[in-house]
């Protein structure tokens, strides 16, 4: 199993879990699964999770900055250089798939292609293309993109939200209770 985990959902951990979390056996599960590569943190969740929150999540999953730790285990996963499989097939997708139809047209041409450059480039692409690039190498393994997102667009933004566009690529998304479940060991009982 390969999980991409977003800013949200860390957040989400930090806040509405670990709290609760007083053997530290979820803490140091995700800080397991996270060494061995099993979740990933990409460079731009990381970037994200600086000025998030005024910086919750690195301050309580401190081993994120941490850099022996990073060393160590090839942390955070470098995004810089990611393409997407069949580029001009997937820029077409972008344009005519993930664009919400209204947004767009209410920007000229040199307005769409700035956004469009920034969504590129944003935290949300990079991580579908690193679930992108885990799928095509190894079809048999589950990848995940945990988000806290739904696919209802409801914040005028030109391009459509993270469940949605990776319904239409064919990539599994759950969100953080859902992959709590999925990690062994770990059982959230509320008395």
């Amino acid at each position: 199993m390969k999980v991409v985990i977003d800013t949200s959902s860390l957040l989400s951990l930090v806040r509405y879990y670990l709290p609760f979390d007083r053997q530290k056996i979820l803490f140091e599960k995700v800080k397991s699964k996270i060494a061995n590569g099993e979740i990933l943190v990409i460079d731009k969740i990381i970037e994200e999770c600086e000025y998030t929150s005024k910086g919750i999540v690195l301050e309580t999953l401190s081993f994120l900055t941490d850099k022996s730790f990073n060393k160590t285990h090839k942390l955070p996963l470098n995004t810089e250089f990611i393409l997407p499989p069949a580029p001009a097939k997937f820029y077409r997708m972008v344009d005519n798939n993930f664009v919400v139809t209204v947004q767009r047209k209410r920007l000229n041409e040199t307005q769409y292609d700035t956004l469009k450059n920034d969504f590129m480039n944003s935290a949300d692409m990079k991580m579908i293309l690193t679930c992108m690039k885990f799928k095509s190498e190894n079809p048999m393994e589950e990848v995940y993109l945990v988000t806290e997102e739904t696919e209802v667009s409801n914040d005028n933004k030109v391009f459509k939200k993270i469940p949605a566009i990776c319904s239409q690529l064919d990539l599994q998304t759950i969100n953080i209770q859902q992959l709590i479940d999925k990690l062994d060991g770990i059982k959230i009982e509320i008395k």
